[in-house]
């Protein structure tokens, strides 16, 4: 069973660039053979079923969470080491978050834009239970990630994010070295 959990938040679609699939693939690989679990969303398709299965492949444990309502339509993933199913989305986040050290976000859409959010408002509330203190990696082009980037750096300048909030959620274009940076935090907390 692996050390420490990390929670991959990402989209139910593969999205519009074949770089997406590709990444969370690579991510999966990266994740197994770091012996870290992935923790995420249940569903066997998009970005969701791709960094899932690569973890799987590559001998690595995977624990899925999906809401009752949504199994037919995101077709929860048959291969799981642990598919749980939960009433609703908030209970699925909450167990997310509690079986999970840390979190990393791949391209997705409005409900991996919420996931990132509510985790690391969690993290700034001290919300989580042990260890409190969970980070929110976004991962991938920084293309893609810079207009969140810049709005959450606009906050801090506008004064509604205090700097030390303003680290929770940090970026890494490489999924490597965003595991790396996960894998420092759980040895020092």
């Amino acid at each position: 069973m692996p050390q420490h959990n990390v929670c991959v938040f990402c989209g139910s679609s593969l999205g519009s660039d074949h770089s997406f699939s590709l990444l969370a693939t690579t991510l999966g690989e990266i994740l197994a053979r770091s012996d870290l679990g992935l923790v995420y969303g249940g569903a066997s398709i998009g970005l969701m079923g791709q960094v899932a299965d690569a973890v799987l492949e590559n001998g690595g444990q995977v624990v899925g969470v999906i809401p009752e309502g949504l199994r037919s339509k995101e077709l929860n993933h048959k291969g799981l080491t642990e598919l749980l199913i939960t009433q609703d989305m908030h209970e699925r986040k909450r167990i997310m978050y509690e079986r999970s050290d840390g979190f990393i976000a791949l391209p997705g859409g409005v409900g991996t834009l919420e996931e990132i959010f509510e985790a690391a408002t969690w993290t700034k509330l001290g919300f989580h239970k042990e260890p409190k203190d969970k980070p929110v990696v976004l991962v991938g082009n920084s293309d893609f990630w810079s207009p969140l980037t810049d709005f959450l750096d606009m906050l801090v300048i506008a004064g509604f994010v205090k700097d030390r909030d303003r680290e929770i959620i940090r970026h890494e274009q490489d999924p490597e070295k965003a595991v790396e940076r996960l894998r420092k935090h759980f040895s020092t907390s």
